[in-house]
């Protein structure tokens, strides 16, 4: 096992990466008190939520289970308010801990549902896919989906402690998998060159589930978001260069209807929008542009965007949350490696780009 630290002062919080971690009692013990409510969902469930019980028990706490619904249409009010009907009727105090036991819609719910029950309780993430472990259980984003756009409506919240055991991905759907690469693949293209060109070398390797290049890709990932959270916790700067792909493709998740194109599906065919957009601004060399498109192909990943108009996204696009004074802001390269915050684009260079990335 390593584990590595985010270093956000007395809010500070390990990530501990490991195989075979999942159950390991001391991970745990910092953070159990009387009572914790382990939130997972119908998949997850039947794998993992008894060794997951069977720990917290061992560890002194009385257990609330709480099961919701697969998939991104579970990201709303409704079961948010059975998250919090289950911890009201287990009379769980602000001393209690929720747990999230799965991929980062269950990460999202239970991470929301920490931040605002009783004005906020301890959280501990257990990520259990790919991009959960690599990217959105570490940072403290929490949210919920709203019809106008994806995760409207959240809070940032901190969990304790990230325990991400890889051996958990030995159950993750091949589709899942390719997903979680998505992400991946974003930190490498958005931050660091060295750990593009190993992508470029070794993503069959993680295609084919070698653990050993899985806990590479997921402690690096890992390393880079804890540096930027470190340096920018609330998003008012550094950390928006991780959405790299997102303003697209949040769009193409709420123009689809949730849940249709996975997450990280979306991201990568966002990717090549924004790669487009960069290099049609004069910011990324051609040649660039074609090298993320041609790794997310490799890891089997959608490069062109589904059949919505170009109108429809640049409108699901405008209530992005990283619009500034009503203009569209976007991360864009100016190189592998180099993402940037761009505006200052009008409505026709994103359309053009839009078009020209599905060809």
């Amino acid at each position: 096992m390593e584990s590595l630290r985010v270093a956000l002062g007395s809010r500070s919080y390990p990530i501990h990466i490991g195989e075979g971690i999942l159950d390991e009692r001391a991970l745990y013990l910092p953070y159990v008190t009387a009572g914790a409510a382990v939130v997972t969902n119908t998949v997850v469930a039947p794998l993992y939520l008894p060794r997951v019980r069977k720990v917290l028990e061992a560890a002194g706490a009385h257990v609330t289970e709480i099961v919701v619904e697969d998939g991104e249409q579970a990201k709303r009010w409704q079961t948010l308010e059975r998250i919090f009907d289950a911890m009201l009727a287990a009379r769980l105090g602000r001393d209690s801990l929720v747990v999230a036991l799965g991929g980062g819609v269950v990460g999202d719910l239970a991470g929301f549902a920490a931040a605002v029950y009783l004005r906020g309780v301890a959280l501990v993430q257990v990520p259990t896919t790919l991009l959960a472990q690599v990217d959105s259980s570490v940072g403290g984003k929490t949210a919920i989906n709203h019809a106008r756009g994806k995760n409207m409506v959240g809070a940032f919240h901190q969990p304790s402690a990230v325990i991400a055991d890889v051996a958990v991905l030995d159950t993750l759907p091949d589709r899942e998998l390719r997903a979680g690469l998505a992400e991946v693949i974003k930190h490498a293209v958005a931050l660091d060159v060295p750990f593009m060109e190993w992508l470029e070398k070794n993503v069959e390797k993680i295609l084919a589930r070698e653990r050993g290049s899985i806990g590479y890709a997921v402690r690096r990932c890992c390393e880079l978001k804890a540096a930027i959270v470190a340096a920018d916790e609330r998003e008012a700067g550094v950390r928006a260069l991780l959405n790299f792909g997102h303003t697209f493709g949040h769009a193409i998740e709420a123009g689809t209807g949730y849940g249709a194109w996975l997450h990280g599906e979306a991201i990568s065919a966002g990717m090549v929008m924004a790669a487009e957009l960069s290099a049609r601004a004069g910011l990324l060399a051609r040649a660039d542009a074609l090298r993320v498109k041609q790794l997310l192909a490799r890891a089997g990943l959608p490069v062109a965007g589904p059949a919505l108009a170009a109108e429809r996204l640049l409108e699901l696009m405008a209530v992005d949350k990283k619009a500034a004074q009503g203009k569209l802001r976007f991360v864009l390269l100016e190189g592998i490696g180099r993402a940037a915050l761009r505006g200052g684009f009008d409505e026709r260079q994103v359309r053009e780009a839009i078009v020209a990335a599905a060809q």
